[in-house]
């Protein structure tokens, strides 16, 4: 006679319930390894312009490949690997096609991404990232010592294929991220206003277009700020933008209603930080106003970009990213006061400081 037994079975042992959670850690972890060959692919992808290629519709391998100057074997491999990740899509073997994501790849579309990508494949910056471990080892930036003492801005100064490209990205950033984020603080009424670090002029001229009554100086470097008029006169605004070269470690212009600074200060240490705004304070009166456009990182373990691209500060520049008390830390010792801040995207946010009683 068959005897069933009542008794329940044995609980699962913990290594095998851990079994798939610990499997899916590994998985996610393995992910992480892989982003920089996508981050890679992506920007090789951008440099070629082969969203632009397969925009009007599939394209063979071969034609792309007569087009971009590569060997079709070697594209078809990189083809097939954005493929799989959403970038591109082949229809048909060997054939490629375009996608949302790769539209963002796209030259002078709304919203374009392609400098940024070409950017983050410059081989310099990855050979800077490369070098983490020096700079986590020693606090230093990895940068000047994988070149000879030269720091990022010497190098880029050096090479305009490089620096185009990177003010391009900048521009890009600036008409889309930057203005919105400065745009947080409304500038109707304000008749001047002083873009510390203003580059090529990019979100001089988004703001000149959204307000018709603004004029603005943009100051920068002598080899950076030439190249503003063309852009600033591209957009119709020239007649109200004044150019200003100089070193915004020594002196700021004066008689800006309004000073900002996209993405500058975190390109700095806290002392060089804090030389800038302290040249900003002299050049402000009573009731003016400094806007810090600038990524501003949460405490803990809550996600923010910043916190990733404080890792580009630490290998490149001397600089980093940095929290809201750190900021208004700076400010107080310029003699600044943090009047408001607001995190306005996951990558910026903007800081409002005046001149403390």
């Amino acid at each position: 006679m068959t005897v069933l037994s009542t008794t329940a079975p044995p609980a699962a042992a913990p290594e095998a319930e851990a079994a798939p959670e610990a499997a899916a850690v590994r998985a996610r972890m393995m992910r992480m390894l892989h982003a920089s060959l996508v981050t890679q692919a992506v920007a090789v992808a951008a440099e070629l312009g082969l969203a632009d290629l397969t925009a009007g519709g599939p394209r063979r391998v071969e034609e792309l490949a007569g087009h971009t100057g590569t060997d079709p074997d070697a594209l078809h491999r990189l083809l097939r690997a954005l493929a799989s990740q959403g970038v591109f899509t082949e229809v048909a073997p060997r054939t490629y096609a375009g996608t949302a994501l790769s539209d963002a790849l796209r030259d002078g579309v709304e919203g374009s991404l392609r400098n940024w990508a070409r950017l983050w494949g410059d081989t310099q910056r990855h050979a800077a990232l490369g070098g983490l471990l020096y700079s986590v080892q020693t606090g230093a930036p990895a940068f000047p010592h994988l070149h000879g003492g030269a720091d990022w801005w010497s190098r880029l100064a050096e090479d305009p294929a490089r620096a185009a490209v990177f003010a391009g990205a900048m521009g890009d950033l600036s008409r889309e991220l930057h203005a919105a984020t400065v745009e947080a603080h409304d500038l109707s009424g304000v008749r001047s206003l002083v873009d510390v670090g203003g580059g090529r002029g990019h979100l001089a001229a988004a703001l000149l277009r959204r307000y018709p009554d603004l004029e603005v100086t943009v100051f920068d470097r002598p080899d950076v700020v030439v190249h503003a008029a063309e852009v600033l006169s591209a957009a119709g605004v020239a007649d109200r933008a004044r150019l200003a070269a100089g070193d915004f470690f020594k002196e700021v212009p004066g008689h800006g209603q309004v000073y900002l600074m996209s993405m500058i200060l975190h390109d700095w240490d806290d002392a060089q930080s804090a030389t800038i705004l302290r040249n900003i304070r002299r050049a402000m009166g009573p009731g003016d106003v400094l806007l810090v456009v600038d990524a501003i990182l949460p405490a803990g373990d809550t996600p923010h970009d910043g916190k990733l691209r404080d890792l580009i500060m630490l290998t490149l520049h001397p600089g980093r990213e940095r929290t809201e008390a750190e900021f208004a830390a700076l400010f107080a010792d310029a003699g600044l006061r943090l009047r408001e801040s607001r995190a306005v995207a996951a990558s910026t946010g903007l800081l409002v400081a005046e001149v403390a009683a």
